[in-house]
Order: C-alpha cells, then structure tokens, then sequence
C-alpha cells in the first residue's frame, strides 16, 4: 500500500479519493520494494551518525501477485467499488476497509513511515476502525484462543452499549461499513417467543462471521468460524436451529439460516447483567510472583498483565489510547529474544555458529522493525 500512488479513480460517475486499480496492485507486486534507514552513533566515534538502510524486493509472477490480492480481499483489507468479488478485471477500482486502513496505521506507526499520500489517506474520516488484535503462536501462527482472549472478544461481540438490536430485514445487512468502527456490536434481533426466556437475543451465522473478518485481526473465514467455534465451546452462545444435543447443534455454521442465541453465561460475560459473584471478567488469573514483591505493587499487576494474553490485548488497546503501543510490542519481542538466547545456553551440545547467526539476525530484525 505505501508503494502505490492512491490517486483518484473514477467509479460511475463519481471520483473517489486514495484508490487503486487492478492493474496497479499486481504491477506494483510484481516488482516490490521496500527500503528502511535506520540511523544510530557510530561505534568508533559517538559523534558520527551512521545510516543503515535495508532494502528488501519481491518479485512474483502476475498470477502469483493476483492470488495475493485476492487474500488480502478474502481477509476485507480491501474493497471493490465496483461490485467485483476479485482481481480478475483489470480496471477494477478497489481502496481500503476500516480494517485495513488500521492494518496500515499500524505497519507505518511500527517502521516509521510518513509519506505524503499516506498519511492523507490515515488522517482521512473514514479511518475509525478500534481492530481487536489478536496475537498468534509463534511456531505455528495460529491465533492464541485461550479462554481469557475469547472472552475480550466475545465483550466486543456483544457490544460495549448493549445489544445492536436490528429488524429482521436488516440484520443480516451486507455492507462492509455496518461495522466502520469496530466499537458496535453484532446485529442481534430479538429471539423467537419460545427461546425469549433463556436466550431473549439471538443473531443469524452471517452477522456473526460478518462482525468477526472485520473487526478482528483474522485473515481468511475459516479463523473467525474458529473464534465462533470457542463461543459454542464456552457456553456463550447456542444454536437456536439445530435440535439440542446433536451433532449439528455443537457446531458453528456461518449462514444466514442459522441463528444462535446468547445464553446467560454469555450476557453475564458482555456485562448485560449482573454477575452473582460481582464479577463479569471470571475467574481471576493467579500469578506466582517473585520473591519480595508486595502483591499489590505495580511490578505484580504489569506482571499479570504481561503474562495473560487476554488482559495483553486490553492492555494494548489503552496503549493505543492514552501512550504507546509500540513500548509493549518492544518489550514482548525482546522477552521473547532472551528466552531464546537462555535456551540455547542451556542446550547441550552448545549451539552452533549458524544457528547463533540465525538468532542474532532475527533479534537485529524485530530492533530495526
């Protein structure tokens, strides 16, 4: 997206501003790349400033670079103003989603970039969108969807005003703005008269998946039916379609056919209603603390928050707010850098060069990211 111009484009009979074509995303792609500089003293002499700039290129074929740009399509980074569902028409105007316009934020706030046309577009008013972030394993990628975490994301589901009650017409609504900002919940409907008793809010699969690719930091459907999935499995929401106690009810399935309802576990955890304990958050995580810590100190509470992935991701998003999310993005990357480097101290036989080469790249990566 820095690469490319985001020049005016005309759609029908109107120009929109910060767009791109077809065309231009897979000519860009088939040639890219990206430079950083990175200035700091000079070793030998403290009074010098020295530049490093890193240059990375990637080359890929067209239809290699087209299939990119469906992905980033599939995950709703970007948009069709045209009606198209892919990159297959050349002169297909496309620009950027709320979701991606805070992907974006994000990657020029992480590597310092401020260029003219970019910054146009962020400061544009249609970058509104409050992305839930949500981390990933390291080994294998995939989204960290520990109890706590669902939970977070589930209060966001919900609504932090209540529930986003719409009329049946409506609540299954297609736009890709119903949800520009990230801070409204899914569109809910009232539940039939016979589930009104225990489920009395009830919302369609569609809406469900709909909320999750585009306020979620997930990059395919399958990820956010995953995150679905865990509703079911925490008892947050039901199926209301399926019979109870089958196969097919246990099971979450992204149509508008199929509705489910959020149970009274699930509206005690939005903050709906009162919980009988006086807590909405459950069960408190326990964190062994050091030796000579007082338990009510800030050292403890930064402790909890930095080892539980749920109050993490609370805690990044008050960065966002109030200071920088960047300190804590830093500070997990180099606890993460020497709990490898201890590792390998420990490993017997002693590491190898190219390996200690190999970690000591990819720490220099993550400082000058």
């Amino acid at each position: 997206m820095v690469s490319l111009p985001l020049t005016p484009h005309r759609v029908r009979f109107t120009k929109v501003e910060h767009t791109f074509t077809t065309d231009e995303a897979l000519t860009n792609l088939g040639s890219l790349k990206f430079s950083q500089s990175n200035r700091m003293p000079d070793p030998k002499d403290p009074s010098r400033i020295v530049t490093t700039t890193t240059t990375t290129t990637f080359s890929m074929a067209k239809e290699m670079a087209r299939t990119v740009c469906n992905r980033f399509s599939e995950a709703r980074f970007v948009e069709s103003l045209d009606g198209k569902t892919d990159f297959s028409s050349r002169s297909s105007v496309w620009q950027l989603t709320p979701k991606g316009m805070r992907v974006l934020t994000r990657f020029c706030q992480r590597n310092g970039i401020h260029q003219r046309h970019v910054n146009e577009l962020l400061d544009s008013p249609r970058n509104t969108m409050q992305l839930v972030i949500l981390e990933r394993v390291p080994e294998n990628d995939n989204i960290n969807i520990d109890r706590g975490t669902i939970e977070v994301v589930f209060r966001r589901f919900c609504g932090e005003e209540g529930p986003n009650l719409k009329s049946t017409a409506t609540a299954d609504s297609e736009s890709i703005h119903d949800y520009a900002t990230g801070l409204v919940g899914v569109h809910m409907m009232r539940s039939r008269k016979q589930f009104e008793k225990d489920t009395p809010y009830m919302f369609t699969g569609k809406s469900a998946l709909d909320w999750l690719m585009d306020c979620c930091m997930v990059v395919n459907r399958k990820e956010a039916c995953d995150i679905a999935q865990q509703f079911m499995v925490h008892q947050l929401i039901v199926n209301l379609t399926e019979e109870r106690n089958t196969p097919a009810a246990s099971r979450f399935q992204p149509l508008k056919t199929s509705h489910y309802g959020v149970t009274e576990k699930g509206m005690r955890i939005a903050g709906w209603v009162r919980s009988p304990n006086g807590s909405i958050n459950g069960e408190a995580v326990v964190v062994k603390l050091p030796a000579g810590v007082a338990r009510d100190s800030n050292t403890t509470r930064m402790s909890q928050i930095i080892h539980d992935p749920a109050q993490r991701l609370v805690f990044r998003e008050f960065l966002q707010e109030t200071h920088c999310e960047e300190n804590l993005t830093f500070y997990l990357e180099v606890r993460s850098f020497l709990l490898d480097y201890n590792s390998a101290k420990r490993s017997v036989p002693a590491p190898r060069l190219d390996l200690i080469r190999e970690t000591l790249a990819s720490a220099y990566s993550k400082l000058i990211s």
